[in-house]
Formats: C-alpha cells, structure tokens, sequence
C-alpha cells in the first residue's frame, strides 16, 4: 500500500501529475473535489465560491477537513489498487492527518515551478493569472494558499519535482516516482 500525496502551488503541475497517474492506471482522489461537492450542496457555482467554500470548511470543521472528509474515499481505493494519489494537499494539518492514517506508507510529494512559468501555464489553460475565474490574481491565489498552511506542507515533502523542463519529462518524471523510483 501506498499513498502519494502532491502538493504544490497553483499552475506548478499538481493536475498534470495526477492525470499521468490517472492514464497509469493508478486511482487520483482530488480534494478540491471535496470542496466542489460541498458548494454544490449549498447550492453555489465551484468555479466562483471555490476558495471561499474552501475557508469555510477549514473554519467550520478545522483544518483537516477536507482530508479527513477524503479519508473513506482514499481508503475505498486501496481496497482495490496498490497505490493511491492525493491530488492537492494544502496544509501541514493535512500532511498530519493523512501521516497518521497511513503511516511509512504515505509519501509527499511536492511539484514545484516558478511564477511565470506557472502563470503562462494558467493563461494557456484560459485560467487569467492576473484575474481567475472568481476575480483573484495569481498573487492573490500563492497567498490565500500559503495562508492555508501549503508553505508547511511544502517544507515537509519527501520530495521534490521541478516542472520546469518539457511535458514529456515532468510525465517520464512522474511515471518513474509512481513505479516506486525515488
């Protein structure tokens, strides 16, 4: 059993990385799902309240939430398969949780890019680094991300992916660390 969770900032490659796992085979639970679910059980658009559904969850149930509310999902896979990716972690708090649910056999893994690059990536995905979807600036997204706690759960991964090369290398990249390569 093993559980890889990615972390990084947005626009560094984190939904690249799980959709190689995806193509893979391998199961990718998403915690901005988790997130999106829960504004469409209130009745409001994910793509505009995301972030601000995202605080509330934090403020409402503490900042483990959404991975305590991944947990089943998590879990339900590896009755299935092997391995299993964690599609954004966002907190130190998170890195806590899914350590003491899954003990040596979670490992963190961070992707990192620099500012521009991530933010032409954003603008090829036809997500405005200078204003998103829900009116926030890239700047503003890093911020609100790191006030979540991201910049303790980069800090704690087990390592580090640089997407700063070609696709086709951050996909090779990611295959590798998925076949257990460190």
């Amino acid at each position: 059993m093993r559980v890889i969770g990615i972390v990084g900032l947005p626009g560094s490659g984190k939904s690249e990385a799980a959709a190689v796992a995806e193509h893979e085979g391998v199961p990718v639970v998403t915690m901005g799902d988790v997130i999106r679910r829960e504004c469409r059980d209130r009745g409001l658009d994910p793509a505009v309240h995301h972030g601000e559904i995202a605080q509330q969850l934090r403020a409402e149930n503490g900042p483990g939430a959404v991975a305590e509310r991944s947990l089943p999902v998590i879990e339900e896979h590896l009755d299935a398969a092997e391995t299993v990716v964690v599609d954004g972690i966002r907190s130190g708090t998170e890195v806590d949780r899914f350590q003491t649910a899954f003990g040596e056999a979670f490992r963190l893994v961070c992707v990192e890019a620099p500012f521009e690059t991530r933010a032409e990536r954003l603008d090829l995905r036809g997500r405005d680094a200078v204003s998103g979807a829900d009116g926030e600036s890239l700047e503003e997204r890093d911020r609100r991300e790191l006030e979540f706690g991201m910049g303790d759960a980069i800090d704690r991964a087990d390592l580090t992916v640089e997407n700063t090369g070609t696709l086709a290398g951050f996909r090779e990249r990611v295959r590798e660390l998925l076949e257990g390569s460190p």
